[in-house]
């Protein structure tokens, strides 16, 4: 069955030119030459790509592309455009284009394009991965309804398409991989690999073999010239896993890297281009580590392009049920069992919970559960006795990780009390001012210049006391 290609053009020249270069037997194509009749016939007939051909500016690729998205249609979306600069490419590729062309555009710049898209349309189609939850509620196996986690979602899907840096913290067990994945699987280098080194496995010298390869002869044990990471990647995505354990040698060397988009060979003196998209996910401070010359400050600034920051599991508790209850179905299917859900104690036990080990720990001991208890009611007996021990904190509070957030968070703390008890204050005196300042042993003038830090006014009807000129009643 031929793929379905919508083409629209602001010039029927134009149009007919990219219609010579798209044969009939190889592309089922229909052009239009309003965006509304395009948008129509794609919504009602489907489509697998979509090409917009700017000719003039009368035509706004940027606004059909939104049209597009708002009417759900998913389809890949080619933008070719005479009018190109790199702050419109750029613009498009954010917006959610797969592609975008300089035109006018020869026969194999065009023909690369729409195989590429289709070809991973049809990989993506074929090849679901098997971890991944179905569910409304989440992104690309991810669940979550809290506002920190759909900010993430959202922030994947904004960046995914462009080719910045991205640097990816969180505790372990929060799903930096899944993260990570999840970009690449939107971006435009989702038909290429997407390969990882784990930056803890490795001794220095092994991982920057690893890393950038090596030849022949260069170290005890290099009984053959390998290709490294960066070179095997090619096109694709490489994710470096907790970054933060790099060596500093190999930190100035991952840095040279990433300013010269070249990499050496352990023991070669000949440089080779690469074309990759770097991910660097870390479990710690990375900011942290600079203050104290743990890692290079101009190393980070070139990570942190754009930073992502997972919740630990403990900050987002109203996602536990979610969570719990999509684990233990998919296990229980898998062992070809009846689930029947937890109960409402076990769910608000779970609640209470820290979860050190974050979603990881809690799909572990979900697949205990349905390993030993599948087919009923997980009740709050059938949980582990840590989770069944653990209390509600007298006042839970997202503990502060530098000092600058302790200080923050300190005179947020003190601002919320002083604003209470002024409040408590006012409404024991009926609103007087004097009255409130004698009855908390504060001088009138005092009370009166607190009152106006925190914008607070009494209710002028019941302070009954005759007010100066351009004082606060």
């Amino acid at each position: 069955m031929l793929p379905k290609v919508l083409l629209i053009s602001d010039d029927s020249a134009a149009a007919r030119e990219l219609r010579g270069l798209l044969p009939p037997a190889q592309y089922g194509l229909q052009w239009y030459d309003d965006p509304q009749s395009l948008i129509g016939a794609a919504a009602e007939e489907g489509c697998d790509l979509v090409v917009i051909s700017q000719h003039t500016p009368q035509l706004d690729p940027l606004q059909v592309l939104r049209s597009l998205r708002a009417a759900e249609i998913s389809a890949g979306v080619i933008i070719v455009s005479r009018h190109a600069t790199v702050g419109a490419a750029v613009s498009a590729i954010r917006e959610g284009a797969a592609d975008y062309l300089p035109g006018p555009c020869s026969a194999a710049d065009i023909h690369s394009a729409i195989d590429r898209i289709l070809q991973a349309t049809a990989s993506a189609d074929r090849y679901p991965s098997e971890f991944v939850v179905q569910s409304t509620e989440g992104f690309e196996g991810m669940l979550g309804q809290c506002r920190a986690m759909c900010e993430v979602f959202d922030l994947i899907r904004r960046i995914a398409p462009a080719d910045s840096t991205v640097l990816v913290s969180g505790e372990s067990g929060t799903g930096k991989e899944m993260v990570v994945r999840a970009i690449h699987r939107h971006s435009r280098r989702r038909v290429c690999p997407l390969l990882a080194c784990d930056c803890t496995a490795l001794a220095p010298t092994l991982l920057e073999s690893e890393l950038f390869g090596h030849i022949k002869g260069s170290f005890s044990g290099a009984i053959a010239t390998k290709k490294g990471l960066f070179e095997v990647a090619h096109q694709g995505t490489l994710m470096l896993d907790e970054v933060a354990n790099l060596s500093p040698e190999t930190q100035g060397k991952l840095l040279r890297v990433l300013e010269t988009r070249r990499v050496r060979k352990v023991g070669d003196t000949a440089e080779r281009e690469i074309d990759i998209r770097l991910i660097a996910t870390t479990n710690r401070s990375l900011a942290e580590m600079v203050k104290v010359g743990a890692f290079r400050a101009d190393l980070f600034y070139r990570l942190n392009v754009v930073p992502i920051s997972l919740p630990p599991l403990r900050a987002r508790p109203g996602d536990i049920p979610l969570l719990a209850n999509a684990f233990l179905e998919q296990f229980s299917k898998r062992m070809g069992m009846d689930v029947q859900g937890f109960s409402p104690e076990a769910i608000r036990q779970m609640e209470v919970y820290p979860w050190p080990g974050n979603v990881r720990e809690l799909r572990n001991i979900v697949e205990r559960l349905a390993v030993l208890y599948g087919g009923s009611h997980i009740e709050l007996y059938h949980l582990p006795s840590e989770i069944r021990d653990a209390r509600t904190a007298a006042t839970p509070m997202h503990l502060p990780r530098t000092w600058e957030e302790f200080k923050r968070l300190k005179r947020q703390v003190l601002d919320e009390m002083e604003c209470g008890f002024l409040k408590a204050a006012l409404d024991r005196s009926s609103h007087n001012i004097t009255q409130a300042a004698e009855a908390v042993g504060m001088q009138r003038p005092n009370f009166h210049a607190l009152l106006r830090t925190h914008g607070l006014k009494p209710d002028c009807a019941r302070d009954q006391r005759p007010h100066v000129d351009g004082e606060l009643p």
